[in-house]
């Protein structure tokens, strides 16, 4: 199978790349693919008791905003008589109705990338409440109470604003502290029960992403046994001597910042988000009832619904860029894939601020409708975005369905060889 990598935008970093961890063996005990007989069907790839499939080969599917949450994405082809056992795919029901539990079960609080899901989900429930506070009333004036839209919308848009902030602050640290070195994050192991099979398992082992530190939510984590300390550029000497992974850092260095961070789309992503933030927050202070009751009318357009557009129009820069990150050409959508649903909702969402913004100069009654309006629909939208992260988040080892495979795939009998440097290692979290 092709190896390639993937550059939406020619001046910046790639954003994925894809390369062989395993091809088919010849090992004497493996099962025969192809016995030289037509078929008159295709063939139809096994599903194991436990729900694992059998496949034929194995990629490895690096993608940037996947390393900044410390997920491993493998592509597999499903054969009928596949040399390897791997977990079904994730977008299959088992996998989702598992995942979905866990969302409900696991709260990884260690894990910085969990945390921006976090801090961005219920920021976005604050917003829809606010939105029920400033919209109703205009809806339904008999539902209204007094200090409704001042009180309640105000005190809700400061606590929003600050949660966004607030996980901001979070989604600049997890883009600071990406792994630079690819991990495979899988490892092979003897199907003891499958007569010449390997049977592939996540392994915590093969992983030197910072998200496995369950110390603590920041800071580094120790060696694993057997492996070297991690060699990045610019990294201190005083990690080699202590024996840990440099796994986090604060604040990246000019050197770094410039001939790394500002190359990477996910980094600039961050990097909008988080400014559109600062300035969205402004908003959000001034909505407070002692300052809005203070401010005269044209001091609440410049104070009030300017840092709004503004702050919305990062957003939504912000927005498309995580949408860019994941696609394969700048032009080209990529619904297929988590993290571009998540910049997608969002980007909805951030449509809705600016335009709730933009509609607070249209003073009377039906501005106050229409930005209440479009405040409703865009933190629904900025919800589902967040839950969509939410799921992401806890899914460290996606396996897709190998796209340029074709159809269960069915390769002659000897082709290649089955790459052993990783066999044995020991199994390690599966979460």
């Amino acid at each position: 199978m092709k190896e390639w990598s993937r550059i939406p935008v020619s001046f910046l970093n790639p954003t994925a790349q894809r390369r062989p961890i395993a091809q088919p063996s010849t090992r004497p005990n493996a099962p025969g693919l192809d016995d030289g007989r037509p078929s008159t069907q295709p063939p139809r790839a096994k599903t194991e008791a436990d729900g694992s499939q059998r496949v034929q080969d194995v990629h490895h599917l690096w993608r940037s905003r996947d390393n900044r949450k410390g997920r491993h994405a493998i592509a597999v082809s499903p054969a009928a008589e596949g040399q390897f056992l791997a977990p079904p795919p994730s977008n299959t029901l088992r996998p989702i109705l598992h995942n979905l539990w866990r969302m409900l079960t696991y709260y990884p609080v260690w894990d910085v990338s969990y945390m921006v899901a976090q801090w961005f989900t219920w920021g976005s429930v604050v917003w829809v409440i606010n939105s029920f506070f400033v919209w109703l009333p205009s809806v339904r004036p008999s539902s209204a109470f007094p200090g409704e839209i001042t009180n309640g919308g105000g005190i809700t848009a400061f606590i929003g604003a600050t949660i966004f902030e607030i996980g901001s602050i979070f989604l600049m640290i997890e883009a600071v502290n990406e792994n630079r070195t690819q991990c495979f994050g899988w490892a092979f192991e003897e199907a003891l029960e499958e007569n010449g099979l390997l049977r592939l398992r996540p392994s915590s082992t093969n992983c030197t992403h910072h998200h496995l530190n369950k110390k603590n939510l920041v800071g580094n984590r120790k060696i694993p046994p057997g492996q070297p300390p991690q060699e990045k550029p610019f990294a201190p000497k005083k990690f080699a001597e202590a024996k840990l992974l440099e796994t986090w850092v604060w604040f990246p260095s000019r050197t770094e910042l410039r001939h790394h961070y500002l190359r990477e789309i996910g980094f600039l992503a961050c990097l909008a988000q988080y400014i559109a933030a600062t300035i969205f927050w402004i908003a959000g202070f001034t909505a407070l009832p002692s300052i809005q009751s203070s401010l005269s009318p044209r001091a609440v357009d410049g104070a009030y619904w300017a840092p709004q557009v503004i702050g919305g129009s990062g957003f939504i820069i912000s927005s498309l860029l995580f949408m860019l990150e994941t696609q394969e050409r700048w032009w080209k959508p990529a619904p297929r894939t988590l993290g571009w649903w998540v910049g997608a909702w969002n980007l909805v969402g951030a449509v809705g601020f600016t335009m709730s913004g933009a509609f607070g100069y249209w003073h009377g009654s039906k501005g106050e409708y229409e930005a209440g309006l479009a405040t409703f629909w865009g933190s629904w939208a900025f919800l589902i975005g967040s839950v969509f992260q939410w799921y992401e988040s806890l899914v460290k080892h996606p396996v897709e369905r190998d796209r340029d495979a074709g159809k269960d795939v069915v390769v002659p009998r000897g082709v290649g060889e089955v790459r052993r440097d990783v066999e044995g290692a020991e199994e390690g979290d599966t979460e």
